[in-house]
C-alpha cells in the first residue's frame, strides 16, 4: 500500500489513540510509528495491546483501561504528559456497535453506546484540548458514513455517529481561533471485528461482506489501512487548512442511492 508523506511527516509528534488493540486503531498506531510519532495507546485487551506495540517501529506507552471510567480516562492523560510532555494530536477511535431497531433497543443499550462512543470521546477530548492548545495540534474522531446517512437496525449506533459529527463540527469551530484543529473520518464497511462483536454471526458477517459489492461504489469493504491513510492525513500539516470536516472513508458508500 502507498504510504502518504514519508517517514518524518509525523516526526516528534506525540499522539494517543483510543482502540488501538484492535482495527483501524491498531492500523493507525503502526502507521503513525512509521511516520515518526511517539504514541501513547489505549484498548482494553491486554494481550491486543502488546500485538499493536510489537508491529511498532518505537516501543509505545501502552495505557490499558475502560474509556467509560473517568479515572480511567484522566490516567490515560496524565501518563501521556508524565512521559513525553506535550501532546500534539489525540485520535478517538474506540467505539462500539449494537444491533437494534426502535422496537427492540432498550433504554440501557441506547445508554451503553451513547456512553462508549460520545460521552467517553467528550470527556477525553475535554481533557486534552488544554494541552492540544499548547502545541496547536489536531483532533481525529473515527465516526461512521453511518452519521452520515439512514440505516435500519443499528438505531443507536446511527445517533451516536450522528452526535460525533456534529461534536466534531462543533469543536472545530470553538477551537479554531486557538490552533486547533478538528476532524472525523467516516468509514464504510470495513474488515474489522466490530460487526461480529455487535452481534452479527460468521455467517451473517460473511453475508454482510459480500453485500458490500452493492452498497459500496467501489464494490468492496474497506480495509484499515486505508482509513490509517485518511487519519494520518487529517493529523499532520499536509491539511493544515481542513477544519470541520467528515471525511467519508468508504469506497462511496455515502454518495449511494437505491434506484
Amino acid at each position: 500500500m502507498v504510504t502518504i508523506g514519508n517517514a518524518e511527516m509525523l516526526a516528534r509528534k506525540v499522539a494517543i489513540i483510543t482502540g488501538a488493540s484492535s482495527g483501524i486503531g491498531a492500523a493507525t498506531a503502526i502507521l503513525f510509528s512509521r511516520l515518526g510519532a511517539h504514541l501513547s495507546l489505549g484498548g482494553r485487551n491486554c494481550a491486543n495491546l502488546e500485538n499493536t506495540a510489537s508491529r511498532c517501529v518505537e516501543k509505545p506507552l501502552l495505557i490499558p483501561g475502560e474509556l467509560t471510567n473517568e479515572s480511567d480516562v484522566c490516567h490515560l492523560v496524565q501518563e501521556t504528559l508524565k512521559k513525553y510532555g506535550k501532546l500534539d494530536i489525540l485520535v478517538n477511535n474506540a467505539g462500539i456497535l449494537e444491533l437494534g431497531s426502535i422496537e427492540n433497543t432498550s433504554l440501557e443499550q441506547f445508554d451503553r453506546l451513547m456512553k462508549v462512543n460520545v460521552r467517553s470521546i467528550y470527556h477525553l477530548t475535554m481533557l486534552c484540548v488544554p494541552h492540544l492548545i499548547k502545541t496547536q495540534g489536531t483532533i481525529v474522531n473515527v465516526s461512521s458514513v453511518n452519521g452520515l446517512r439512514s440505516f435500519p437496525g443499528v438505531l443507536a449506533y446511527n445517533v451516536s455517529k450522528a452526535a460525533l459529527d456534529q461534536f466534531t463540527k462543533c469543536t472545530a469551530l470553538e477551537l479554531a481561533s486557538k490552533g486547533v484543529r478538528v476532524n472525523s473520518v467516516n468509514p464504510g464497511v470495513t474488515v474489522t471485528e466490530l460487526q461480529k462483536r455487535g452481534g452479527l454471526s460468521d455467517e451473517a458477517y460473511q453475508k454482510f461482506l459480500e453485500r458490500t459489492k452493492e452498497t459500496h461504489a467501489l464494490g468492496r469493504a474497506g480495509d484499515p489501512q486505508e482509513v490509517a491513510q485518511a487519519i494520518a492525513f487529517l493529523a499532520c500539516e499536509a491539511s493544515s487548512f481542513v477544519t470541520g470536516v467528515c471525511l467519508p472513508v468508504d469506497g462511496g458508500r455515502h454518495a449511494m442511492c437505491p434506484r
